[in-house]
């Protein structure tokens, strides 16, 4: 029951128009500081905007759309799923609109635009699979401060383990669905990022490459991706096969990674143990570092 509590308080705090609220409060101070200082004026209207069109509309439709339906607020049933998907997206292209008429901040036109087309993918990807919006609402911006902070905005990438618990303890998603969601968020944030700041010709200087930011993503998610392969797959000697692995993919890091990124995969794998460990028997991954013997998912 206790881990239910922590499960469900992991879940309502990484809703995605929750989440992104601490994490836009970091990318919009971020971006406010130039080179004559903060810029108090820049940092209220970009928080302005984000707060309105990427949480409070998207949050308010999430919670009329529930109460319409009798629903929880996580609206479970994949196909109910579809209007506060088309809501967010417009919301979101509305604050895209804005920041490009106005000129405000070019990362952050090219984000919420960013967000747009990825709430599009996820609509798409939900017609046919209940894809985890909760990892993916998580990832978009964590990406985002990758990008503008590098290992200090991949910290928050530890999250993404712990949610993934969250979500499969919940029964509101399978392991894969709840791992897909921050794989494709994460990709796709940092790729579209470079493509619209090029396409648009809205340039941002002093972020992370695309290489660079790539890693961090790859060091944030192998060993979740890792875990869950294992969960898929049949051996009989799993935990055997999660430390060579894990053995195999430190010394390629640690060999060919900068120092950060590196950091980040230990940090993931540390978080994504622990978290194992406190789920127990009621977690799949659970087993596989006990070495217990279980039936594939």
């Amino acid at each position: 029951m206790e881990k239910l509590k922590v499960a469900k308080s992991i879940s309502t705090v990484t809703n995605p128009p929750i989440i992104c609220i601490p994490l836009f409060l970091i990318i919009c101070l971020t971006l406010s500081f130039g080179s004559e200082g903060f810029d108090w004026a820049k940092f209220l209207v970009l928080e302005a905007v984000s707060l309105v069109f990427a949480s409070i509309l998207p949050m308010a439709i999430i919670l009329f759309w529930a109460k319409k339906l009798n629903t929880d607020s996580d609206i479970s049933n994949r196909s109910d799923r579809y209007m506060p998907l088309i809501v967010g997206i417009v919301s979101y292209l509305i604050g895209f609109i804005i920041c490009l008429v106005f000129r405000l901040d070019n990362f952050l036109t090219c984000l919420l635009l960013c967000y747009a087309v990825n709430t599009g993918v996820v609509l798409l990807i939900t017609t046919k699979w209940k894809i985890s919006v909760h990892t993916t609402g998580l990832s978009g911006p964590v990406g985002a401060l990758i990008l503008l902070l590098g290992p200090f905005g991949a910290i928050f990438g530890l999250i993404y383990p712990v949610l993934i618990w969250s979500r499969v303890l919940l029964k509101k998603h399978t392991l894969s669905q709840a791992i897909c969601g921050g794989v494709q968020g994460f990709f796709l944030t940092v790729v579209e990022m470079y493509l619209y700041m090029n396409i648009l010709n809205l340039p941002v200087a002093n972020l992370v490459g695309l290489y660079d930011s790539i890693l961090y993503i790859l060091a944030i998610i192998l060993t979740p991706v890792f875990l869950g392969v294992l969960s898929y797959v049949k051996t009989s000697k799993p935990f055997k096969n999660f430390v060579v692995g894990e053995i195999i993919m430190a010394i390629w890091f640690f060999v060919l990674t900068p120092a950060g990124v590196f950091l980040i995969l230990a940090l993931t794998t540390l978080t994504s143990i622990l978290i194992s460990r406190y789920a127990g028997d009621d977690f799949i991954w659970y087993k596989i570092i006990k070495g217990q013997s279980f039936n594939t998912l």
